[in-house]
């Protein structure tokens, strides 16, 4: 079975060439697995702040946290509550509940114009939990550079020149997501699990940190459990990376369960790095040869992006599940 590799993104920035080529190797054979964990320069006093505060807003009533509900927004930002989200492959609800939250631009940007459900004015909780706007803010931008540098291993293993995803992913739509997955025992039938197995639509996902196991990869049809080790962070690539790649980096399924025996909650933070809705997902010449054709039409990344919001139950006007 294929393993899931650690390697160092710092090493890549500031190594040798030998050592350079050592993690680009090392990014391609993992993310034959759909995930790999990579060293990271993160601040952990800001992971710990921005953890505690989302804490806090999820331990307040329902009734305060719904006032952060973001109509017509399709989950884009704010709240999304409990049984809502739902995995693709599945008519039954996520026991997950959610807060939301991404990049605004100022009006008359046409990236704006074009999609103001993407680029909005955010809603954050700052009545609940004051100073949280600065701080959940602050973290998406770290995390979102992050991703920005993890690109660049990826770009040069598929043959691309080092900035390739550099200006596809300038002013993205990237989402960065704060969930909550509480008790089992607290689930209101036996037929609901945290998160149903599915794939991202994104490009990458990074996950720097779980407050409990619970992440399952699937690998060679069988489910591994994915905990990074201390320090590092779970990069999984996503559908938009798939399609880009004609399939030579495929989607990481997933799925979120609580380990048998389990009682307690679990929180994480995710962000999907996603690049600008007008991008067009050709396949790339690199990734096409006679002993691996080109398998994905092109596809607007807005469109590819509407269409699983759909699938996964975000839409508010157009529920696929009731």
């Amino acid at each position: 079975m294929t393993d899931i590799l650690e390697v160092d993104l710092l090493a890549f920035e500031r190594g040798s060439s030998e050592q350079r080529r050592a993690v680009v190797d090392g990014v391609r054979r993992s993310l034959g697995t759909g995930f790999v964990y990579t060293r990271h320069d993160l601040s952990e006093d800001m992971l710990d702040t921005a953890y505690g505060m989302l804490k806090e807003f999820f331990e307040h009533p329902h009734e305060m946290k719904q006032r952060f509900i973001a109509p017509e927004s399709h989950g884009q930002t704010g709240y999304t509550g409990l049984l809502v989200e739902t995995a693709a492959s599945s008519d039954v609800p996520d026991w997950k509940e959610m807060l939301n939250w991404g990049l605004s631009l100022p009006e008359g940007h046409p990236l704006r114009d074009r999609y103001p459900h993407r680029y909005g004015p955010q809603v954050l909780p700052e009545a609940a939990v004051p100073g949280i706007t600065e701080v959940l803010l602050h973290f998406h931008r770290a995390i979102d550079e992050l991703q920005r540098r993890f690109l660049r291993i990826i770009s040069v293993g598929l043959g691309c020149h080092e900035s390739f995803f550099d200006e596809m992913t300038t002013n993205g739509a990237t989402l960065t997501r704060a969930i909550r997955y509480p008790a089992m025992h607290e689930a209101p039938d036996g037929s609901h699990v945290w998160a149903g197995a599915h794939g991202d639509i994104n490009l990458i996902t990074a996950l720097p940190r779980a407050t409990a196991p619970g992440l399952q990869v699937l690998i060679d049809e069988h489910w591994v459990d994915a905990v990074a080790p201390d320090g590092q962070v779970i990069i999984n690539s996503g559908m938009m990376l798939e399609r880009l790649t004609n399939g030579v980096i495929p989607t990481g399924v997933h799925r979120v369960v609580a380990a048998p025996g389990y009682t307690g909650e679990r929180y994480s933070v995710v962000q999907f790095c996603h690049p600008t809705p007008w991008t067009l997902l050709n396949p790339l010449s690199s990734c096409i040869t006679p002993e691996h054709p080109q398998r994905f039409s092109g596809m607007m990344s807005a469109d590819a992006l509407d269409l699983v919001l759909y699938e996964i139950n975000l839409v508010e006007t157009a529920r696929r599940v009731g």
